[in-house]
């Protein structure tokens, strides 16, 4: 694989991060809008069928379009290398995890269910996301 310049792969990668950003940031505010100020609520969910059906599965599709999204605008040649196109499309919702649990260290200790749940969820999210896109260049 021929590279052309050297800042191309930093550049790729900045936007492919550049609409993993924004994808992540417009699906979680409509989730922030439609599901936790009318179904959640200021005093949080009480359930763990509540919590998995209103926080997590919502995020899970947040993750999957971010990762999705960034995979997408991810360009060639460079998605051919495989630990760079998976760097490429997730490390946005990677970077909100790690954001998210250094800002709620209090409530999200590594012995909680949330942060087994959200971790789970960024997992999973990926993976989806990057099969999606697998999935869709096949078919091209």
């Amino acid at each position: 694989m021929a590279v052309e310049a050297p800042g191309k792969p930093a550049l790729a990668l900045v936007r492919a991060w550049a609409v993993g950003v924004i994808v992540l940031v417009v699906t979680e505010a409509v989730q922030a809008t439609l599901v936790y100020e009318h179904l959640v609520g200021p005093e949080g969910v009480r359930s763990f069928g509540a919590a998995l059906g209103l926080v997590h599965l919502p995020n899970l599709v947040c993750v999957v379009l971010a990762t999705w999204a960034a995979a997408r605008v991810h360009p060639e040649p460079w998605r051919q290398v495989p630990w760079r196109h998976a760097v490429a499309a997730c490390a946005v919702p990677a970077a909100a995890q790690v954001l998210t649990l250094a800002l709620a260290r209090e409530r999200t200790g590594l012995g909680s269910l949330g942060f087994w749940m959200s971790t789970g969820v960024l997992l999973a999210g990926c993976a989806v996301g990057m099969l999606l896109e697998a999935w869709r260049d096949g078919r091209e």
